[in-house]
């Protein structure tokens, strides 16, 4: 293995992710955890136990991102979220296109271009309907693990529409739902679907130049990718490692430093 030269950080809400890149810019370590009130202390900890599992002396230079870069004290740069996630995809893929990042608190369409720069964006960060919280708190609405919510939805032979487009009134349908006795997997379809078709209106506005990619978390939904393919009318691609491909950004431009 060729020698560590950067780290990249990526500061969620949800969770918070540290990759390491050697020299030819492949990712040849990672660490996810959920994130913790104490971020600061805790992007320190992640960077220092990376190097430790890859027997660096000292941590190499860092750069960081997401929601609490400006917490991540050993980064070099913070950069933003946008910037990061395209460089990583297309550095992970070799191509662009549209990618969509489905995080815990928003959600974001870029359009991918030349180099991995991206040539427009579009951001939900002011409601959770369009994120995987969304997804979160009605699977605790319903007591369906989250893990288990995907495959649910394809399974299920009926759909239950949410047409709320707001976490909170569309949690008043799922109850009013479930007091008519409406088959679970039906609602948990519907949800997906409204889901879905919230993110692929968004992706619209900065036109859906193919392939479609998924990023984050919520790319380990089968029922999302699925029900993406069919509301794009394309095929959706993930890239390796789709939760990590902020920090993997990241660490690319610290690469750069």
């Amino acid at each position: 293995m060729s020698r560590v030269l950067a780290f990249g950080v990526d500061a969620g809400s949800t969770t918070c992710k540290a990759v390491a890149v050697d020299a030819t810019g492949t990712l040849v370590a990672s660490r996810l955890e959920a994130t913790r009130p104490r971020l600061e202390e805790q992007a320190a900890a992640m960077v220092a136990a990376l190097a430790a599992d890859l027997g660096t002396a000292e941590p190499p230079p860092v750069v960081a991102t997401g929601y609490g870069r400006q917490l991540v004290r050993v980064a070099v740069r913070c950069v933003t979220e946008i910037t990061c996630h395209s460089r990583g995809v297309f550095r992970a893929l070799g191509h662009g296109g549209t990618l969509v990042d489905i995080g815990g608190q928003d959600a974001k369409a870029i359009r991918i271009g030349e180099g991995g720069r991206p040539v427009d964006f579009a951001m939900n960060d002011k409601c959770a309907a369009g994120t995987g919280r969304f997804l979160e708190h009605t699977a605790g609405r319903l007591g369906v693990p989250v893990a288990e919510l995907g495959t649910r939805a394809l399974a299920a032979r009926e759909e239950e529409p949410i047409s709320s487009t707001c976490t909170v009134f569309a949690e008043s349908e799922i109850i009013s739902l479930i007091g008519r006795g409406a088959d679970l997997d039906a609602i948990i379809r519907g949800l997906h679907r409204s889901l879905v078709g919230r993110i692929v209106a968004m992706a619209r506005t900065v036109g859906l130049e193919p392939p479609l990619i998924l990023s984050g978390g919520v790319a380990l939904n089968a029922g999302v990718r699925v029900m993406m393919e069919e509301a794009a009318g394309m095929a959706v691609v993930l890239p390796p490692h789709p939760q990590l491909m902020g920090a993997y950004g990241a660490a690319l431009l610290a690469l750069e430093q």
